[in-house]
């Protein structure tokens, strides 16, 4: 996305109050007790493991890791992992 439309989208979303992870399609992380990751906003799966999981992002890669990971939902823009998850690490471009 180029600076001048980011910086418009950021300030629309300033102005009307609307959350920047849906108007700059920025990832939303969610974690439950390190057994359960919800990543949205992703570009698609780079690799999986029973151990690590890497998704494509806008502006890099997002890394989750742990042991027993099960890809249990994936979808257009949305995934949803299962497993002893250790953490998640972001890989800027």
């Amino acid at each position: 996305m180029p600076p001048v439309s980011r910086k418009l989208r950021k300030w629309a979303a300033a102005i009307l109050d609307l959350p920047q992870d849906v108007v700059l399609d920025l990832p939303r992380v969610t974690m439950i007790a390190g057994l359960q990751i919800t990543v949205e906003n992703h570009r698609g799966v780079v690799h999986f493991s029973s151990d690590s999981l890497r998704l494509a992002m806008d502006r890099g890669e997002m890394e989750v890791t742990g042991s027993n990971l099960v890809l249990r939902h994936i979808g257009a823009d949305d995934c949803l992992v299962e497993g002893q998850i250790a953490g998640f690490r972001l890989h800027p471009k």
